[in-house]
Parts: C-alpha cells; sequence; structure tokens
C-alpha cells in the first residue's frame, strides 16, 4: 500500500491551504482515510479522517476550519484547510486504517504517508 500526499507549503495566519492523499495497492473494503499532524515537541494528533462509509471524526482543534472530503472510487481524500492559524504549523501524515471484520477477530492494518510539511506564518 502506498499513500501519495500533495499540497501543503506556506501560508499566512487566516490563509487557507489544501491537502490530497491517495491511496494505492491492495487493503480492505472497509477503511478510513485522514490525516493526523505532528509539530515539533508534540504528539501526532488526529487532524481528520472519513471512513469508506462516509463517517467523518475532526479533531478538537480543527473544527469548523478544516473539511475533509473524500473519492471512493479513486481511494482519494481531501483536506481543505481554512483560516489557518501558526498553531496548525505542523508535519501531516497521510494516514489509512482498513479492517476486515471477522467474527473471532477483525484484522486491521495502519499505513502512514511520508508527510507534507504545513507552515502558517503569523
Amino acid at each position: 500500500v502506498q499513500l501519495q500526499a500533495s499540497g501543503g507549503g506556506l501560508a499566512q495566519d487566516g490563509g487557507s491551504l489544501r491537502l490530497s492523499c491517495t491511496a494505492s495497492g491492495r487493503f480492505f473494503k472497509t477503511n478510513w482515510l485522514g490525516w493526523y499532524r505532528q509539530a515539533p515537541g508534540n504528539e501526532r494528533e488526529l487532524v481528520a479522517t472519513v471512513t469508506s462509509g462516509g463517517y467523518i471524526q475532526y479533531g478538537d482543534s480543527v473544527k469548523g476550519r478544516f473539511t475533509i472530503s473524500r473519492e471512493n472510487a479513486e481511494n482519494k481524500v481531501s483536506l481543505q484547510m481554512n483560516n489557518l492559524k501558526p498553531e496548525d504549523t505542523a508535519v501531516y501524515y497521510c494516514y489509512l486504517h482498513s479492517r476486515r471484520p471477522d467474527p473471532w477477530r477483525d484484522e486491521e492494518h495502519d499505513y502512514w504517508g511520508q508527510g507534507t510539511l504545513v507552515t502558517v506564518s503569523s
């Protein structure tokens, strides 16, 4: 499985950026795609994910500012980031979790992209 991300870069406080990520390879139909981020000295945190069924989760710090969308046919997820703040500066990682439900024990796998830097200047 490969996760190919694009977008990111530099924005000003209050500006916008868009990230996209396409998953390729073989993975289970039940899955969720999304983004995590990690700033220097901080732990990796949830930004947003969307399941293959359309269920969306956002991290508390981005609710109301970021919007995630998904194109299932292309296994592509996009993240529109509006009203960016300096505290959004981080490396953003595309993430794929796939699951094969099983009555005894689900089979699950996690995959990560290489990361793309988002810098927001004040």
